[in-house]
């Protein structure tokens, strides 16, 4: 049962809920049961090809900061002799899979950042090196059933590049740097499994890895053997809060913003966001956050009032943790809470065609479940995570990808313009990499990805017209929110918190053909 409570007390009469049978193509049951909301408010919960780069201009940038790039800072080391600051941001978790945990180096006397790389695990040491322009980072984490993964990356803080130097793609997680002298680095590391070994998760093997220069190390050049030392005491301290102080000791104007999960612009100009530990927050035309509605774990999906006097707000909660997932209704003069739905299942907020919110019903897998169609004239749903559109037509625009047991294949991600009625594809667009977000104006189909990649899609046969990886002061950018705004306008949410109002500037028929 879903009970609606408005602010100070809650509603005694339940919800009105009319039930629709679902129907889909060859028995596949895309379409689920509509719900409708007394009182006025009302729901539904019923090629890889070759592009020709274009010109994403940024017009606009809100939620800028000093080390923006990192986000949520987890650790932070300094280098006191060439006063630079090295700090790790959070793992980008659901949003932005494996290789996307930043770590930037900045000069503290102008924060200005003198590298930036990007692990494929979350960070859990760094050492400068004694002499060189090196920065050791370990990294690593448990896969949730076995092992202990990880690896050591070495960045040469003149050139920005960073490398791997553990023999194997499933290296140990490594727990603590150290440099002993400029040619021994002592390397503290997880066991390699928990299986049968209680201690695994407070104890480590300590080595110390020599090399007469480490400027020359070659990629995947130290072996298990030379890790493979005694058996130590491994705590794993949690830095989070040194490194926020770390940050905010150099500058007031730092932020802990990451993760922009939805973006919307009102008639007026505002810029309405949600994102991590934030329900939603405004914007105004003056580049002036105008509110900010704080929340443990954030808000997730947007739906604006056909007046624009409110917002709805789906919360991100994961389904096996309480209190259960929520909707609120936010005023959008000062954020203030007007009303609060709790859902009694896991559920998307999306916006319907008629412009009224709809609840779409997500499954068992939590935020993997959601399914994000826009402005449908129906209500979709599948226990996977599909960003995707209807069509001024009714055909269905969305992102998915192949299940595969190794992951995510070559190919294995696509995006596809499929009929309702028959269910068939008028095309198929395929890449290697997870789609962020997705959403179509009257001729093109814009798709962000988790590498940074911003795609521009003809929306009659699929055909890239125009593709770029997304940059924001030269600097790439994580793409986790996109929303078309007007004709070649997006609004475009990044992992690291910062919101670009762009001009894609497409050409007026397509360049490229793809297959």
């Amino acid at each position: 049962m879903i009970r609606r409570r408005r602010h100070g007390g809650e509603w005694s009469r339940p919800l009105a809920c009319v039930a629709a049978c679902g129907f889909g193509p060859r028995g596949d049951h895309r379409f689920g049961p509509f719900l409708e909301v007394s009182e006025g408010v009302s729901f539904a919960a019923v090629e890889m090809i070759t592009g020709v780069t274009f010109p994403l201009r940024i017009g606009r940038v809100l939620g800028d900061r000093p080390f923006a790039e990192v986000g949520e800072p987890v650790l932070a080391v300094a280098d006191d002799r060439r006063g630079l600051l090295a700090v790790a941001g959070a793992h980008g978790g659901h949003l932005v899979p494996l290789g996307r945990a930043p770590v930037g180096v900045y000069d503290v006397d102008d924060l200005g950042r003198r590298a930036l790389v990007r692990s494929h695990y979350p960070v859990t040491a760094m050492a400068f090196h004694p002499d060189l322009p090196l920065l050791a980072i370990g990294t690593g984490c448990y896969d949730g059933g076995y092992f202990f993964m990880g690896e050591l990356l070495l960045t040469d803080l003149e050139t920005g590049r960073a490398v791997s130097l553990i023999d194997s793609p499933l290296g140990p997680q490594v727990l603590a740097l150290e440099w002993l002298t400029g040619q021994d680095l002592r390397v503290l590391v997880a066991p390699p499994h928990d299986g049968d070994d209680a201690e695994a998760w407070v104890e480590g093997h300590v080595a110390v890895v020599s090399r007469p220069d480490w400027r020359l190390v070659p990629p995947a050049s130290i072996t298990w053997q030379e890790l493979a030392g005694p058996r130590v005491a491994a705590p794993r301290p949690d830095h989070r809060e040194e490194a926020r102080r770390a940050v905010s000791g150099l500058s007031r104007d730092w932020d802990p913003r990451r993760n922009v999960r939805a973006v919307e612009e009102l008639s007026d100009g505002r810029i309405l966001a949600t994102l991590d530990e934030v329900r939603a927050e405004s914007w105004l035309p003056s580049g002036q956050r105008q509110w900010t509605v704080a929340d443990d774990k954030g808000g997730r999906d947007l739906v604006v009032a056909t007046d624009e006097r409110s917002v709805w707000v789906g919360l991100v909660r994961p389904t096996c943790e309480e209190p259960p997932q929520a909707l609120v209704r936010l005023s959008l003069q000062d954020g203030a809470q007007i009303e609060h739905i709790t859902l009694s299942a896991p559920a998307s907020l999306v916006c319907r065609a008629d412009g009224l919110p709809a609840l779409a019903p997500a499954g068992d897998l939590g935020e993997r479940g959601r399914l994000r169609i826009r402005r449908g004239s129906r209500v979709y749903f599948r226990e996977i995570d599909r960003p995707g559109v209807e069509t001024t037509d009714g055909s269905l625009v969305y992102a998915g990808t192949v299940h595969h047991g190794q992951g995510l294949q070559p190919g294995g991600s696509f995006v596809v313009r499929r009929e309702i009625r028959t269910g068939e594809p008028r095309w198929v667009f395929r890449t290697d990499r997870t789609a962020t977000d997705l959403d179509a104006d009257a001729q093109t189909a814009y798709v962000a990805y988790d590498d940074g990649e911003i795609v521009a899609l003809d929306l009659q046969d699929g055909t890239v017209r125009r593709r770029r990886h997304l940059t924001v002061a030269a600097v790439q950018a994580i793409p986790t929110a996109l929303t078309v705004v007007g004709p070649d306008a997006l609004l475009i949410g990044t992992s690291d918190g910062r919101i670009l109002k762009c001009s894609a500037e497409l050409p007026a028929d397509p360049d490229v053909t793809g297959t």
